[in-house]
């Protein structure tokens, strides 16, 4: 009865008869999602074991002090103490800087790959996936080699006049950036390209045709239809430089500290999961503050550039 109706043309159907027809696929989008859901239960149960028993655990034991005793010594300790607020500081300006520098440097890179023919677009493709054949720890110790007082930067700049003597590009913050940046700026570059990919060129050449300048139309155009790209990867490589260890470690040499090389420490210096739990957790609940802010930032923006 149920199918008849709604194979019926609505012009047909009487006031009754579209109730009918809307109850009918009431039940029916019911019976689908619970369809669904039935077909998703193992998927749904095995994701919350892995990822969100492991938080509620890591949330749990942020709240054992050393003595084992509960409460709020380890937030306590962290907002109370200057190195601590130093460090997360440091954690979030380097990860915006290297976000920053990803964007500036891989936006164009993307725009390149995404115009130019297959044969040239497949050798740069080639050139952004090469660094990941080859470790983060190898890369980094490359950098650390090549950024040292006697490397071949500083070799460079002494010859063609350009400094007089050497100066620290590594162990300091400079140094950190710049191993940061190279790691992360394919993973800006891929989602990006996706996304331009996808554009019709012969939207700009319509707006071109409409009297609008080129900058116009890459603000007006260009620029929103590559927001999706755009953010995943800029939110993708933020989130990834929150949680580096490897490369501050070699390249700050101990005198740039991150969140994770104190999780580290604090697991090494204390008898219990409290502060470097605690730690976590203040970086997950910051992290999603930031993203949260951040999503809401573009899609005011992109309302903005679209009226």
């Amino acid at each position: 009865m149920a199918q008849a109706v709604l194979n019926l043309p609505p012009s047909s159907l009487n006031p009754d008869q579209l109730k009918e027809n809307h109850q009918a696929l009431q039940k029916e989008q019911r019976s689908e999602a619970r369809t669904m859901f039935r077909l998703t239960l193992p998927a749904l149960l095995i994701v919350g074991l892995l990822m969100v028993a492991p938080i509620g655990w890591l949330l749990s034991m942020s709240f054992v002090g050393q003595d084992g005793s509960i409460g709020l010594e380890n937030y306590i300790l962290f907002f109370s103490e200057a190195v601590y607020r130093e460090m997360f500081v440091n954690t979030f300006v380097i990860a915006f800087v290297v976000t920053a520098i990803c964007l500036i440097l891989g936006y164009p890179v993307a725009y390149l790959m995404a115009i130019l023919p297959s044969p040239w677009s497949g050798f740069l493709m080639l050139l952004v996936l090469m660094p990941f054949w080859t470790s983060n720890l190898v890369r980094t110790f490359s950098w650390l080699i090549i950024l040292q007082r006697n490397g071949l930067v500083n070799q460079l700049l002494v010859w063609i006049g350009a400094i007089e003597r050497p100066i620290a590009l590594v162990h300091n913050m400079t140094g950190t950036i710049i191993g940061m940046v190279h790691i992360m700026v394919p993973f800006l570059i891929l989602p990006l390209y996706a996304s331009m990919k996808a554009i019709d060129l012969n939207l700009m050449r319509a707006a071109a045709n409409l009297g609008s300048t080129p900058a116009h139309a890459f603000r007006r155009v260009y620029l929103p239809l590559t927001m999706p790209g755009l953010v995943a990867g800029t939110i993708m490589v933020f989130v990834m430089c929150l949680g580096f260890y490897i490369t501050p470690a070699l390249l700050g040499g101990g005198r740039i500290k991150m969140i994770a090389q104190r999780i580290e420490e604090s697991l090494a210096l204390y008898p219990t999961w409290g502060p470097a739990a605690a730690l976590a957790v203040l970086l997950l609940a910051m992290t999603a503050i930031c993203l949260g802010v951040s999503l809401l930032l573009v899609r005011r923006l992109t309302a903005e550039m679209r009226g």
